[in-house]
Order: structure tokens, then sequence, then C-alpha cells
């Protein structure tokens, strides 16, 4: 028999990877559109030069600065998630990105303005990064907890799911304005719409996320008073070994920095001499993120099957592989090989990592450090592969030979430091949910814990206490 309680919290399960799923589609959609339009307008507007090389070099490197305040806000949004809650630390992420993106839209050119637009333009980009350090962790938890027993990594893969989600809404609203506009109507005013429609995702994110319930086991913390003053302290202290691994493995946003930043600038920028008009490129990661919206839950539920480690270790190798052949297509203006390529390098086998981190990494550490815990350490992690793209474009900049083999290569030897690190961790996934973290956790006996999932997964068990 179902009890009222039972039905509540698969009530909130569902809310809360649809909080987590339309949370991360909105804001980042916002955290997206800004690299799109560093690939494909910046350079132009607000980083002029008689030398194209350095206009390139500016504008990714601008996309990197987010990238560079991560971890400031993974310091401070980290801590407000494990002393305030999840949910309060996810409708603040909302409004600061929400706000910043939309002023991003309201920008003076440097015709206008000079040298004072890509200043307001870097500081934009800076409360940006801050604002985003706190969504994926804290979403990531938030479903984590709230997950029924044995479904953690189908339930937490919709975090990732939000995110592919909202990077193809991303380019979805550019393709049409540069299909469309005129070139110089969209350089003018054109690129600002996307930035500017983000009222409507303050808007609409603060409806969602007020409906979910705090979890149950920040709850239980905070109940019994073991929230910590300082989270960050004691994760670093009891969980550094775990905060390393996952640096590592976050490593792996490698692979969207080749498809997406590199590979949009290397393919569109005239410079590089390619020759892929803009409305043709933006396809390629659309269809990319549209192939791995359907993926992403299918490995999270093969996740709860037969762990987390295994996806992640052969997603990160085959796509660092891959990412030659792609680089390779987009160098012999081949779009049909560019676009099947992709679809297999981001769109399929990257996702054997994408869809999993948002179980894995939380499930390395305990609850009352968990959003800190992560969060650092992945923003750690992503901020060293953001740099990236300008590191690209100066070691393999326009007019140079072999672009694809000294990028891939690069990209590869980053995979497999993830894989590897992936390799050490322990498995989590027949923890239960008060023993994650512990390093010395016995996970529980396959038959039992089959026999809880396929309960959980019929409707007959609440979470577990």
């Amino acid at each position: 028999m179902v009890t009222t309680r039972a039905i509540h919290d698969r009530s909130q399960s569902r809310k809360a990877a649809a909080s987590g799923w339309i949370g991360s589609a909105l804001e980042y959609y916002d955290f997206f559109i800004y690299a799109t339009a560093a690939s494909l307008i910046f350079p132009q507007i607000f980083f002029p030069s008689d030398n194209p090389t350095v206009a390139i070099v500016a504008s990714l490197a601008t996309y990197g600065v987010g990238y560079v305040a991560r971890p400031i806000g993974a310091f401070v949004l980290g801590h407000w998630g494990d002393t305030h809650g999840r949910k309060t630390v996810l409708i603040l992420c909302m409004f600061l990105m929400g706000i910043s993106t939309m002023a991003v839209g309201l920008l003076p050119t440097y015709q206008q303005a000079g040298i004072l637009a890509p200043i307001l333009l870097v500081m934009l980009r800076l409360v940006q990064g801050f604002a985003v350090a706190g969504e994926i962790s804290g979403a990531s938890s938030m479903i984590l907890e709230h997950a029924p027993f044995g479904r953690r990594g189908f339930y937490a893969s919709f975090a990732l799911q939000g995110v592919q989600a909202g990077q193809i809404l991303a380019a979805a609203v550019f393709l049409p304005l540069a299909a469309y506009m005129p070139t110089e109507a969209f350089n003018s005013w054109g690129w600002r719409i996307p930035f500017l429609l983000s009222f409507f995702v303050i808007v609409a994110g603060y409806i969602i996320r007020r409906e979910v319930d705090e979890t149950p086991a920040f709850a239980r913390e905070e109940k019994r008073g073991e929230t910590p003053r300082a989270p960050i302290v004691q994760a670093i202290k009891l969980s550094w070994r775990d905060m390393l691994r996952v640096i590592c493995m976050a490593l792996m946003n490698v692979i969207p920095v080749v498809a997406t930043i590199f590979g949009a600038a290397y393919a569109v920028q005239p410079a590089y001499g390619i020759g892929f008009a803009k409305d043709v490129y933006l396809w390629i990661p659309v269809l990319g993120n549209m192939l791995a919206v359907f993926v992403i839950p299918f490995v999270g539920h093969l996740s709860d099957k037969v762990g987390r480690k295994p996806p992640i270790i052969v997603g990160a190798l085959l796509s660092g592989l891959l990412a030659f052949g792609y680089l390779y297509a987009i160098s012999i203006r081949n779009v049909p090989l560019a676009i099947m390529l992709s679809l297999l390098m981001w769109g399929v086998v990257y996702q054997g990592y994408n869809a999993i981190f948002p179980s894995f990494y939380p499930e390395l550490f305990p609850t009352r450090t968990r959003v800190s815990a992560m969060a650092i350490s992945q923003n750690i992690g992503t901020t060293i592969t953001a740099l990236l793209p300008a590191l690209f474009a100066t070691v393999a900049p326009p007019g140079s030979a072999n672009i694809p083999l000294t990028v891939g290569a690069i990209a590869f030897g980053i995979t497999v430091i993830a894989a590897l690190a992936a390799v050490s961790a322990r498995e989590t996934y027949r923890i239960s949910i008060d023993d994650l973290g512990n390093p010395k956790a016995v996970p529980m006996a396959r038959a039992d814990y089959e026999r809880q999932r396929a309960e959980a997964a019929n409707g007959a068990a609440a979470i577990p206490t």
C-alpha cells in the first residue's frame, strides 16, 4: 500500500528533477548565448583590431573570464548551499545570471564607448561566471537528495539534460537572426535580442524553483544541528582526495570547448579561411545537443545498473579520440562529415561522462559539505578548460599548419587525465544516501539493491531515511 508520505516524496522527486531541468536550461541559455556571441560577433563589435588573430583571441578570452570567476562563486555559493539550503542558493543563482545577461544586451559597442565597452563586458561576464558556479552543484545535490533509491543516476541526469536544452535554445535563438537579418542590422542590434530575453528567465526560474521543498537529507542535518559553519574547510580537510579527482574529471569540459567555442571560431571566422556560413555552422551544436537530450537519461539510467565509472571512462577516451576527426572535417570544409562527427563525439559518446557526473560528483561527498565540495572542485576543473579557447587560438592561429592535429592532441591528452581520475575513484551507485562521502562505506549487496531499486521504480517505496 502506497502511503501519503511515499506519494509526497515521489511528487517532490519529480518536482526537484523538473526544477533542476528547467532551471539549468534557463540559466545555461544565458551562459551559452554569450559563448555563441563571443565566437560569432563580439570580435567585430567589442574588440576591433587590424590584426584579426588579436580580436579572436581577445573575444574568446572573455569567454574564459566567466570561468575565472567560477571558483570564487563556488566558494561563496557552495557555502550558502551547505549552510542555508539547496533551494535558496538556486534561486539566488537564477537572479544573478538573469540580470547580468540582460545587462550585456544593453551594452554600448567599442565604436560607441571605446575601451569602456569591453571593460563592462568583462565585468558582466564575471558576474555570469560567479552565478553559474552554484547552479549544477546545487541542482545536482537537490535532485540527488530527493531521488528515489536506486534511481539517483537517472534523476540527477536531468540537470545536465537541462543544460543541453539551454544550449540548444541559445544556438536556436541565433539561427533565425543570423539567417534572416541583414548583416548590418544583426551587428547593430539583432545580437542583443537573445540577451534581453533573459527577463523571462528570471520570472520563469523563480516561479519554478519556489515550488520545491528543501531536501530531506539537508533537513535532517539542519534538525540535528549538523550544518557546518565552515563547510569549505571541512570539505578540504576530509574530502581533498575526491575533490582532486573531480577537478581532473571536470577537465572533460574540453570536449564542448572544442566543439562549440574553438570549433565555431575555426569554422566561421574569416581569418581561418574555412568559410562555413554562420547559420550553417550553428546547426552543428544544435543537432549535437538535440541528440544529447535523448541520450542523457538513457545513460543516467544505465549508470544505476552498471555503476558510474564505466560510462565516464569510456566516454572520456572515445570523445577525446573523436576530437581529431571533428576538427579534420572542419579543416577540409566537409559540412556533412563535421555534423556526423559532432553528433557522435558530443551528442553520444561525451554523454557517457556528461550524464553521469551530476550523480557521481555529489555522491563522493557527505551531505554537510556536498554543495561546497562539488562546486569548488568542478569549477576549478572547468575554469582550466575554459582558458583553452584562447590557448588553442594562440598555438593554432590562422595560417598555421596541422590545426586539427595540434588542438586534437591537447584535447585527447586532457581526456586521458579525466579517465584516469575516474579509474582511481570509488564506485558509489550502491551506497545509501546517508553513507555517501564515507570512503569506508560498504555498498549494498547487489540482490538487495536491485530489489529496492525495483520497488522504488514501481512507486512502492519512498526515499530511504
